[in-house]
């Protein structure tokens, strides 16, 4: 069973040693638990101004630009797509930015919005409900039904927010 960091093996220890399971799995992906800086790397250009970067800015201690920098200046990976069609979680987060979910979520927020709550950031591919802290947008589309991926983001690749 796969889940967000971690693969659930179900083994019988009667018939076979959790040793045997660990050797097998690392002969079929010797690069298990090592850390790659592998996957394409994506240029997201963002307009910094959403609904909540003064108040997130004020939450955090910082200033509106010290913010800005503080998202744009890391490198993100893509842990998972989830929630919605093309919808990434990017991570992680610089420990100065981290704070809880809003305390009242909006009904919606448009396609394109780039918000962070907890560890992530995110990219709203579709306008739906937020309960996170929405930065800035973008007007890249992540998700595109007609391509072959329809996603353009995939798990491990890379992204760093660019401000226009």
């Amino acid at each position: 069973m796969a889940s967000y960091c971690a693969v659930t093996v179900y083994y019988e220890p009667r018939r076979v040693s959790y040793t045997h399971i660990r050797d097998l799995a690392l002969t079929l992906n010797p690069r298990l638990g090592v850390r790659s800086d592998e996957g394409r790397l994506h240029h997201i250009p963002v307009v910094y101004g959403g609904a909540d970067l003064e108040e997130t800015a004020g939450e955090l201690g910082l200033e509106v630009a010290q913010l800005v920098r503080m998202h744009a200046e890391r490198m993100y990976r893509v842990f998972l797509i989830g929630f919605l069609p093309g919808h990434p979680y990017l991570g992680p987060l610089p420990e100065r930015l981290r704070l809880a979910r809003r305390a009242t979520p909006r009904a919606q927020v448009p396609a394109g919005s780039v918000a962070i709550a907890g560890r992530q950031t995110i990219v709203y591919p579709w306008a739906s409900p937020s309960g996170w802290h929405v930065l800035g947008r973008t007007s890249m589309q992540l998700f595109h039904p007609d391509h072959e991926p329809p996603a353009m983001l995939r798990a491990g690749d890379r992204v760093r927010f660019v401000p226009t």
